[in-house]
This record gives structure tokens, C-alpha cells and sequence, in this order.
């Protein structure tokens, strides 16, 4: 099983792999997701809205401020714009969208060492960016919809380094609070920092205000 993973793994790093796993993420996302949008009567504009947060958060994971020494890393708000796809058009847009982004995440750095750990860690846990679509209509929906999808990601991700990266916890450490302090320090971190930043007024109300064009774009399409 471990050879099978690491042949797994070389292929996902080859050029080969990531053309192929790049086919897969973007073919889910306009097929599944527009499906969603067709049956909501979205337009082309409202899928593009959605398109360009996703590409917007795929270009800033590139830009890494921090690395944790085995997996994760803070980035300027990638989290942030992959939930505003939630947060503009629902949970169920969201999370599909959260779960083709994971795709495109195992393109840009797979780790895979089982095929369940593959799962949790890519289009599950990134999957769950899209729960931010669960407060969509909530006043405070923004920042308590992006602190619940980076929540749930967390927990995703404290599952699979606890079940599959424990052994790499200190001498004296459980792999379960391991886990959930390794995954926190990166997760949170950029949570923190994204909220700082939406401190700022006139973001917010940018959101605001292309969220309401998104979905007046719905009622008129």
C-alpha cells in the first residue's frame, strides 16, 4: 500500500499527473457547479463570479508567508475568497466549489501516503470552505461564515494528522492534541490575520455589493 501511494504521489508531482488532475478540478467545477447554477436560473455572469474567487484564492495559495515543517502553510486570504463562493450563492454551490478547489490544491502540493488521507486532506478538507455558505443570508454571515469553513477545515484536517501523521508528534505528545495545535497554528493564523484585514470597511462592503449584483443576476436570469 505504501509503494502504491508513493508511485500515486510521483505521478500527482509529474506533469503528466498535474495536467490531469487540473482537467478533473476545473471539468467538476463547470459541469457540477454549473448544473447548480443552470437549475438556480444563474447566468454565465453569477458562474464567473464565482470562477474568479476560486481563481483569485488558487493564485494567493501560491504565496506562502509561512510553512509549517510538515504540511500547511499561512497565505495572504486564499482561504478567504475560496467561502465567498458560499457566501454569495449558498452552502450547496459552496461546498461543491470548496471540494474542486481541494482538487486543485492536490495538483499544487500532493502529500499522499493513503488513499483516505488523500480524501480528508483535499477535497474534504477544503471542501468544507464552503459551510461559510450555510450563513449566507445570517446579518454577520461574512466573518461568521469564514470562521465556521476555516473551523471545519480544521477538523478535517486534525482527523487525517491524527490517523495517518501522528508519529510525527514529540516524544510525550498524543497524536489527537498533536494534531489539532499543529493544524490550528497555521489554520487559525491566517484566519486571524484575513480578519484583521476585513477590519477594513469599504472590503466588506465590497463584498456586499458583489454579492448583490451576483444574486440580482439569479432573480433576473
Amino acid at each position: 500500500m505504501e509503494e502504491m501511494m508513493r508511485e500515486v504521489q510521483t505521478f500527482m508531482r509529474s506533469e503528466t499527473g498535474q495536467m490531469l488532475a487540473y482537467l478533473v478540478a476545473v471539468s467538476l467545477f463547470f459541469v457540477v457547479v454549473g448544473q447548480m447554477f443552470k437549475r438556480a436560473k444563474m447566468s454565465l455572469r453569477a458562474i464567473t463570479y464565482a470562477g474568479l474567487a476560486m481563481a483569485i484564492g488558487f493564485i494567493l495559495s501560491y504565496i506562502t508567508l509561512f510553512s509549517m515543517p510538515f504540511g500547511g502553510s499561512v497565505t495572504p486570504m486564499s482561504m478567504f475568497f475560496v467561502s465567498l463562493v458560499g457566501f454569495w450563492f449558498g452552502p450547496a454551490v459552496g461546498l461543491v466549489s470548496g471540494l474542486a478547489y481541494g482538487l486543485l490544491q492536490l495538483v499544487q502540493r500532493p502529500t499522499i501516503i493513503h488513499p483516505i488521507q488523500l480524501l480528508l486532506d483535499y477535497p474534504l478538507a477544503f471542501g468544507m470552505l464552503g459551510v461559510s455558505g450555510f450563513f449566507w443570508k445570517h446579518k454577520n454571515g461574512l466573518v461568521l461564515g469564514f470562521m465556521a469553513a476555516v473551523t471545519a477545515r480544521w477538523v478535517i484536517h486534525v482527523l487525517s494528522g491524527a490517523w495517518f501523521f501522528g508519529h510525527f508528534a514529540p516524544e510525550g505528545w498524543n497524536p489527537w492534541p498533536f494534531s489539532m495545535v499543529y493544524n490550528a497554528l497555521y489554520l487559525f493564523g491566517e484566519m486571524a490575520l484575513t480578519l484583521l484585514v476585513l477590519l477594513i470597511p469599504a472590503l466588506r462592503h465590497g463584498v456586499h455589493v458583489i454579492k448583490r449584483l451576483a444574486n440580482q443576476v439569479v432573480r433576473d436570469g
